[in-house]
């Protein structure tokens, strides 16, 4: 039976896109299939060609992991990952002529590589790590389940534009959660990744690794509120946005709290801002005298990773009629350390005090001991010395007249 000539054609046409070669033409496996690991998490695996490909195949490379997962088809007999080694991973190689995906029941080649030795019950557990307002990033993990309580740990890490990992130096510890931070600031890493092990510095517990996607675990600062204002029915929240975001990147969510009303949350997914340091937040809402808001942000899908990843909440803001609370809560503050001031004041003073209000009643027997006391000695030491120049007085004109006498009768 003789085919038409145009199903001939039709049939070397698709055997020509397919590089010569049939549909899902099985090939030998590729050679040399090696895997190696670079930096922290980066795991290369590299291979050759496989022998006694035919010279019209167009040779593509089928790489997958486990069951068919994370696929590619390239030309370049290379394949690089960054990929956490807590685990074994396999890689299956195919080889195969033109880019139509290869069928489970090729045969192909496999490697694996596994991770460090050391009891898996020993490595830190829960590792997290979270990118702080764009400049600071921290990492938290508990320890394993066979650690003791004094082992010492050490945090490494890496990113594309480090040419060797980094160790951290600032640890800490909050509760039962141990963890390591460190500055990032490099505005080029906001779509990158940065790969983080964890191990003891004895080298007794497997370590612990994890490939951070930094777009999905960055959480801003708290907003600081600047102004708030009521109009017909709608209050406006002007607050300062925190770090290096773009308005359009975060979202924010406002919650006001009265005496009449349960707290009502308002959440707004882009904000619009005219300033770029400063957005507004609108609503419609009823206000009384004891209004109180406050406001969170995160960052969103139109610049991020939606991570849902709020930040800390800002300080209140009061409006209305009602005095705000910090008000009576410093003038409680001031009271007792004005009473605290006078007591010392007091007692300083004390002695003088108690001159000017009480003071000393006189001594009679003093006051006439000094009014007659010593007039009398004064009298006494006077009329000694008129006696005396009496005496004197006396003899010397005894003397004269007995001279006088003497002359005469001569």
């Amino acid at each position: 039976m003789e085919r038409p000539a145009g199903l001939c054609g039709l049939w070397a046409l698709l055997l020509c896109a397919g590089g010569g070669a049939a549909p899902n033409e099985i090939l030998p496996p590729v050679t040399n299939l090696s895997v190696s690991v670079e930096n922290l998490c980066t795991i290369i695996w590299t291979w050759n060609s496989p022998e006694g490909v035919r010279p019209n195949c167009s040779l593509w490379y089928y790489s997958y992991f486990g069951n068919h997962q994370d696929k590619k088809i390239t030309l370049d007999s290379r394949r690089l990952e960054e990929v956490p080694l807590n685990e074994d991973i396999c890689l299956h190689v195919i080889s195969q002529c033109g880019t139509n995906e290869s069928e489970k029941t090729l045969k192909g080649e496999k490697k694996c590589i596994s991770p460090p030795e050391g009891d898996p019950r020993s490595a830190v557990t829960d590792l997290r790590c979270i990118w702080f307002n764009l400049t600071t990033m921290k990492c938290s993990w508990l320890p394993g389940n066979t650690t003791r309580a004094n082992t010492t740990y050490l945090l490494y890490y890496w990113h594309k534009y480090l040419t060797t990992p980094l160790q951290c130096e600032n640890s800490y510890r909050e509760g039962h959660r141990l963890g390591c931070s460190f500055n990032l600031t490099d505005s080029r890493l906001r779509h990158s990744s940065i790969q983080v092990m964890v191990k003891d510095n004895g080298g007794k517990i497997r370590p612990s690794f994890s490939v951070v996607a930094l777009s999905s675990h960055v959480v801003p600062a708290h907003p600081d509120i600047i102004h708030l204002s009521f109009k017909n029915s709608n209050l406006l929240v002007e607050w300062k946005k925190p770090g290096d975001f773009l308005c359009e990147c975060l979202s924010s969510q406002l919650e006001v709290n009265n005496s009449h009303l349960s707290s009502t949350l308002y959440t707004t997914e882009e904000t619009k801002c005219q300033n770029p340091e400063r957005s507004q937040f609108k609503i419609t809402t009823d206000l009384d005298t004891s209004t109180t808001v406050r406001i969170r942000v995160r960052t969103n899908k139109y610049c991020y990773e939606d991570s849902n990843l709020w930040s800390e909440w800002s300080e209140k803001g009061s409006l209305g009629q009602k005095t705000n609370s910090t008000f009576y809560i410093t003038i409680l503050l001031i009271i007792p350390v004005l009473v605290a001031f006078a007591i010392i004041v007091l007692l300083f003073y004390l002695k003088r005090l108690k001159i000017i209000i009480f003071p000393p009643i006189p001594d009679p027997g003093k006051i006439f001991k000094e009014m007659f006391g010593d007039q009398n000695d004064d009298t006494l030491h006077w009329r000694k010395y008129d006696i005396y120049d009496k005496q004197t007085k006396e003899e010397t004109d005894s003397v004269v007249l007995i001279e006088n006498l003497k002359r005469g009768s001569q």
